[in-house]
């Protein structure tokens, strides 16, 4: 069976040494697991033959919708990060961060992708209220990750971002170059953080064997340096409901009649 950890800091030696962990525990059950780099991430979280992956909360109340079951999610420990719930925090260069949101209307904003919580739906509910006729940044870019979207306000090509507070986190520890001119002037509202999934094909013993294997993986002492590298502090269940604050958000921004 299939699996994948594609967020954050995937393909990092801290990473891999999660999804290691996670394995083996899997294999003293009798569960194969094998790891995989996916190309085409919403037909690799549609394949019958997934066990574990993590997406996005947006993909998992939209395109995935009764078509994946939920694992739980990670707890992380980055500034914004609350239990299970996570923001994003508005990105901007150090020259404009005593602006409020309101004073960047007619500017440019950067984003990920249409279906991004954290990069897009967040951020556009948190403006919709102050958008005139639909209308309240005078152009978007869209940069298709939350890195590009940092360098796109650095550069100049925008002068706001929401960036999943997690990968700000990452960006600003490991790559602070990167960051270097720009700063957070806010944030978005929180919803839960980003879900662990497996294909409705699997069993109801193999998904507890699943979550078992991530509270070992969580609590276990020889992993606790990559954790730390990961910002990961614990693994939960929490029920599928909780996820509806994600379309909740994009249906204020639609009533509202506003769009990036």
């Amino acid at each position: 069976m299939h699996s994948s950890f594609p967020m954050y800091a995937a393909g990092s030696a801290a990473n891999a040494a999660l999804w290691q962990c996670v394995a083996d525990q899997l294999n003293r059950t009798g569960v194969p697991a094998t790891l995989t780099q996916p190309t085409d991430l919403v037909a690799h979280w549609l394949d019958p033959e997934l066990l574990l992956s993590q997406t996005c909360g947006f993909p998992l109340t939209h395109a995935l919708a009764g078509r994946v079951q939920l694992v739980g999610a990670f707890r992380y420990t980055a500034p914004g990060c609350d239990g299970l719930r996570y923001r994003s925090q508005l990105v901007c260069r150090s020259a404009d961060a005593g602006l409020p949101l309101a004073g960047f209307r007619g500017r440019t904003v950067a984003y990920n992708a249409e279906d991004s919580q954290s990069g897009h739906n967040s951020l556009r509910a948190l403006v919709a209220p102050l958008a005139r006729n639909g209308v309240f940044f005078g152009k978007a870019v869209v940069t298709g990750s939350h890195r590009a979207s940092v360098e796109s306000v650095r550069s100049g090509q925008a002068d706001l971002a929401a960036i999943d507070c997690v990968t700000w986190a990452l960006v600003q520890r490991d790559h602070p170059e990167r960051v270097r001119g720009l700063q957070a002037c806010g944030h978005t509202a929180p919803a839960p953080g980003l879900p662990l999934i497996t294909s409705l094909q699997t069993s109801p013993e193999m998904l507890f064997a699943l979550r078992q294997a991530l509270r070992h993986a969580v609590h276990t002492a020889a992993l606790a340096e990559a954790r730390t590298a990961l910002l990961i502090e614990d693994f939960a269940e929490l029920p599928l409901d909780d996820y509806g604050a994600i379309p909740q958000m994009e249906a204020r921004a639609n009533r509202a009649g506003y769009r990036l």
